[in-house]
């Protein structure tokens, strides 16, 4: 099983510990790209204009400013530093030790910087979106997606993927269809009808993250997409459009009123 999640734009920056370290990054493949976009946006982050070439307010100043001190800033694991809605939910800090094992095998971070990144991966405080366009790079999810691909593709052969990125990350790769299922989520009202709901989203996706962790962390079975369903309808209505030739399935999660 493999649970591709999407970074979060807010990040605890660590108080303590070794800086980053690239060679030491999960998917090494990866190396020589993640190093040339810390350079690239150390650069762009000098800039008088950097604000504006990040899409980010004068508030964010500082956040901007840590992407000048990628060689000397302190390193955590990237699910210390990832924080905000869905990594709550996720609670990854209060997880079984079973479930946690399960988590740092299956959880994958697709992030505009890294391209992707483990739970235990030791990464820095930094302030970069896939949807950015950097000057002499582009669209980032665009300049990634080559990338990613071999690497990637690699990683989820003959695993079932469950996708809860947001869709500017879903944008950077795109998993297998066969066995990959987009986590949806509803909100059904009173008179029974639906609407896709967008905070409670990142909020359910953070649950639905965690309960797979659990659930296979206690000896369950997830090979398949049927397998997910089954062990997310445990928690709460789950509907299943199954994957094509073609097209990824959909798991959508029903939140009642």
């Amino acid at each position: 099983m493999l649970i591709l999640l999407p970074p979060s734009e807010s990040k605890t920056a660590p108080a303590a510990g070794a800086p980053l370290d690239l060679d030491a990054l999960d998917l090494p493949a990866l190396t020589p790209d993640r190093a040339q976009l810390v350079r690239h946006l150390a650069e762009v982050s000098a800039r008088e204009d950097a604000l504006a070439v990040l899409g980010v307010g004068p508030s964010l100043a500082d956040d901007v400013a840590r992407n000048l001190a990628f060689d000397t800033a302190p390193a955590a694991p990237a699910l210390e530093v990832y924080t905000g809605v869905l990594y709550d939910a996720l609670g990854a800090s209060t997880l079984s030790a079973e479930a946690r094992a399960v988590a740092d095998e299956s959880l994958l971070v697709v992030s505009a910087l890294w391209g992707a990144v483990r739970p235990t991966d030791r990464i820095p405080a930094y302030r970069l979106s896939m949807g950015t366009v950097l000057p002499g790079t582009g669209r980032l999810s665009t300049w990634w997606k080559p990338r990613l691909a071999p690497v990637l593709g690699e990683l989820a052969a003959e695993q079932v993927v469950v996708d809860c990125r947001s869709a500017a990350y879903a944008a950077a790769w795109k998993a297998p269809v066969p066995r990959a299922v987009t986590v949806r989520v509803e909100q059904e009202k009173l008179d029974g009808t639906r609407s896709v709901v967008s905070h409670h989203a990142k909020h359910t996706r953070g649950l639905v993250a965690r309960a797979l962790c659990e659930f296979r962390g206690a000896g369950g079975a997830v090979d398949t997409v049927e397998q997910v369903r089954d062990a997310l309808s445990q928690h709460w209505t789950v509907e299943l459009e199954e994957p094509t030739s073609r097209a990824a399935g959909v798991l959508t999660v029903v939140l009642t009123s």
